[in-house]
């Protein structure tokens, strides 16, 4: 049954959970551990988030033409997987994640919200990260409008909200429980707000083109998924902007 365009989009903006204040004491040193792969659970999922990365970066092999902004470029980890990019931005709105890495030469332009954007590029990426944004049809709708003719999103997600990431949740959830005390799950409800079929129902209401991968059997056995979109409805996004004074 196809769903409601309506639907799709009234779910949007979603609220986040206030986060307890025994999580917040241990946020930011969570995220970073995290992200640096300091645990034993967390550095095999980076090892598994590789593919996330790959995916991503399959369509710049070997070129440098192609360019690119990315949303939620965090500790710009995806610029070790398409070291030939020349011109390349991102969107971060928090600087103590890139700050200091030698990979910052690299980029171009940093903006901290895609309301800041201004250019147009052949492509707009994005890695595990539209399972955070609140108001996603909002930074879909503005990415459809900073395309070149020809470009493309591609996008990369855990599959959030399938009983695959469940289960890999689970594995995390029993090393955070034994470093703070604290229940995994309620960390994952703060930080993702939206469901991996949230995430393709709202690009494919902006986008006509599309193609899709899974790391797994299918989506609905698989840990991770990579969307393509091509063809923005750039009328639909500029209407959806507008009824939003945005």
């Amino acid at each position: 049954m196809t769903k409601n365009k309506t639907d799709i989009l009234s779910k949007f903006p979603k609220d986040r959970i206030e986060l307890p204040q025994a999580y917040q004491d241990i946020y930011t040193q969570h995220y970073l551990s995290n992200r640096e792969g300091k645990y034993k659970t967390t550095s095999l999922s980076m090892k598994l988030e590789r593919w996330l990365h790959k995916k991503v970066a399959q369509d710049v092999v070997g070129t440098k033409g192609k360019k690119t902004l990315e949303i939620g470029a965090g500790t710009l980890n995806q610029l070790q997987y398409e070291p030939e990019i020349s011109d390349y931005d991102i969107i971060e709105p928090f600087k103590e994640l890139y700050e200091g890495s030698e990979l910052l030469s690299r980029v171009r332009n940093i903006y901290s919200d895609i309301s800041e954007v201004t250019e147009k590029y052949d492509r707009i990426t994005s890695i595990a990260v539209f399972e955070h944004i609140m108001d996603l049809p909002y930074v879909v709708a503005k990415a459809a409008l900073h395309l070149n003719e020809g470009g493309c999103i591609r996008t990369s997600i855990p599959n959030e909200g399938t009983i695959m990431w469940k289960m890999g949740t689970k594995v995390t959830g029993r090393e955070f429980k034994k470093k703070y005390g604290l229940d995994y799950q309620v960390l994952m409800k703060f930080e993702h707000v939206n469901t991996a079929q949230d995430i393709e129902d709202v690009l494919n209401h902006f986008f006509t083109k599309t193609k899709s991968a899974s790391f797994g059997m299918g989506k609905g056995l698989a840990f991770y998924r990579f969307l393509e979109h091509r063809n923005p409805k750039v009328e639909v996004a500029k209407a959806y902007l507008e009824s939003r004074g945005k």
